[in-house]
């Protein structure tokens, strides 16, 4: 069942003939997207932008990091993040920038559901697994985080359109 987020068009920064994207549209460009940025804030109060691979389920963003990465470090001391994806050219596409807060994931079950859907997604070469915790991966240990969106902003490209999002929690 999917949370139906309240949706604004803003007509000022859309071409005449644009019209609002649908939640739909944006979940379907957040489940196939094969490359996002996460952006998380410094303690000082710099940001930081990384790319990453992440994976949709059960209306969230889902992706893992290592305890001493900077975007974990940064997310302990503030949740609050941004995660985008699209494409880099002008006049085609569709981008989205998803806003919310990462929650780390620990529920076993949870974790294998996401396991098997990074190896859907991406492949043989993004194998988890699951132990305490976390997801371990050639080696390595990597945390795994949520993000259910609070705000997102869909921009169309060509027709410039822009919509947004609003979910309750």
């Amino acid at each position: 069942m999917s949370r139906e987020p309240e949706t604004t068009f803003a007509r000022r920064f859309s071409s005449e003939d644009a019209s609002a994207k649908t939640w739909a549209e944006a979940e379907d460009r957040l489940k196939k997207a094969e490359l996002y940025w996460l952006s998380t804030v410094r303690g000082d109060g710099r940001p930081h932008v990384t790319p990453l691979i992440a994976v949709w389920l059960d209306e969230s963003m889902f992706f893992c990091t290592g305890s001493d990465e900077r975007k974990n470090k940064n997310l302990l001391e503030n949740p609050h993040c941004v995660l985008t994806t699209g494409c880099d050219t002008l006049n085609e596409g569709f981008d989205i920038v998803l806003e919310g807060d990462a929650v780390r994931v620990t529920d076993r079950t949870k974790l294998q559901l996401l396991a098997d859907a990074y190896l859907a997604k991406y492949g043989k070469t993004w194998v988890f697994e699951v132990e305490d915790a976390v997801f371990r991966h050639e080696g390595s240990k990597a945390l795994v985080y949520e993000i259910a969106p609070i705000t997102a902003f869909g921009f169309g490209k060509g027709e410039f359109s822009q919509t947004r999002w609003r979910f309750d929690h």
